[in-house]
């Protein structure tokens, strides 16, 4: 079963590539698994423009990321499921990450850093930033009530899907519908 599911999946992805029509319906689609937690909206909403800090202390804002789609998850160190979440964003990354996405990691909340880099030493990530949103400005401003959230944006630095709780972002799911999003740009 697991593999007819994976084979239509492909298809599906593979011939809404192929016309050049790939959207938000054709990735909404894509869902299974945890990434029916995924919930696309009816039309883009406007990000925020709060600044957040980068780990080298540098104010950034999400705009810094505009031209790609963006994985933006809010987690904290004292978060269990952040904890189990956070590899599957490590993989999306190395899987995906690059010219047209990335995953952005905001720890949201009282994490100083070197709990941070602890954390993420002892799940093996490596290739996330560590970003901090200290005073929950940019959460806030998001409406980020719990964790982790995350939140899709698109090239333009929209909102367009939203997730409460954690996810396998490795997912086959889950990378056909960064692949879908991002084909249809193309």
């Amino acid at each position: 079963m697991r593999k007819l599911k994976s084979a239509l999946l492909y298809t599906a992805l593979a011939c809404v590539a192929n016309t050049g029509l790939a959207d938000v319906d054709a990735a909404e689609a894509l869902r299974e698994g945890d990434m029916r937690k995924l919930i696309f909206h009816n039309a883009p909403i406007e990000s925020s423009d709060v600044t957040f800090m980068s780990e080298d202390g540098q104010e950034m804002t999400l705009a810094d990321y505009q031209g790609k789609y963006v994985v933006l998850n809010f987690w904290a160190t004292w978060c269990a499921p952040c904890r189990h979440e956070m590899p599957h964003l490590s993989a999306l990354q190395e899987t995906m990450g690059g010219d047209d996405m990335d995953v952005v990691t905001i720890a949201t909340g009282r994490n100083p850093l070197p709990g941070m880099q602890r954390f993420f030493a002892e799940i093996g990530v490596d290739n996330l930033p560590l970003h901090t949103d200290a005073r929950q400005n940019l959460a806030r401003s998001l409406g980020v009530l719990g964790l982790p959230v995350t939140i899709v944006l698109d090239p333009d630095g929209n909102e367009i899907a939203r997730m409460q709780g954690d996810a396998d972002w490795s997912s086959e799911s889950a990378i056909a519908i960064m692949r879908t999003l991002i084909n249809s740009q193309g």
